[in-house]
């Protein structure tokens, strides 16, 4: 069975950026605005060998209304789909509140999650990333998903491919 993986954060972190780049299509909208990201998309994506399914979602931030709400519904449906979660953050924006909430709810699910901390192409990477181990969710995988090095290529999307075997926190 082909693992599936699900990109989850707050709006706004690079989610569909690292969605099309993982399936190496333009199927997933980016722009520089919340909300465009409604409903769970989903593509085929192969690393090092090895396909799993990717889901792009729109952003989780707390303060959701009307068809945000739906917006927020659909990313914690594809967190109960998946067999491994990328929890993407924003570098350059810092720790912010909606992270906190997430990664608790992630805490609860017990699913193996990588934090994977973007946009730290052109900044101190090691200090933007700091407060992040807060969080509690162990390694953390600076990258930038816009950049097309394979060095930023997420760990957990290697991890994912081969069946998580990268010691992502939550059981594996």
């Amino acid at each position: 069975m082909i693992p599936v993986v699900a990109l989850v954060g707050r709006p706004n972190v690079g989610k569909s950026t690292l969605f099309n780049r993982l399936t190496r299509t333009r199927d997933a909208l980016v722009a520089d605005f919340p909300g465009l990201t409604r409903d769970r998309k989903y593509g085929r994506a192969e690393v090092e060998g090895r396909e799993f399914i990717c889901i792009d979602t729109g952003g989780i931030d707390g303060t959701e209304d009307g068809v945000e709400t739906r917006m927020a519904e659909q990313s914690l449906m594809a967190i109960e789909e998946a067999d491994v979660v990328l929890f993407m953050v924003d570098a350059r924006a810092g720790l912010m509140p909606a992270d906190t909430a997430i990664a608790k709810h992630l805490r609860s699910r017990e699913k193996p999650t990588f934090l994977v901390a973007n946009k730290t192409d052109g900044i101190d990477a090691d200090q933007a990333i700091a407060d992040f181990w807060t969080l509690g969710l162990g390694d953390i995988h600076p990258i930038a998903a816009s950049a097309r090095s394979r060095r930023d290529q997420p760990a957990g999307a290697r991890a994912a491919a081969v069946g998580g075997r990268d010691r992502p926190v939550g059981r594996s």
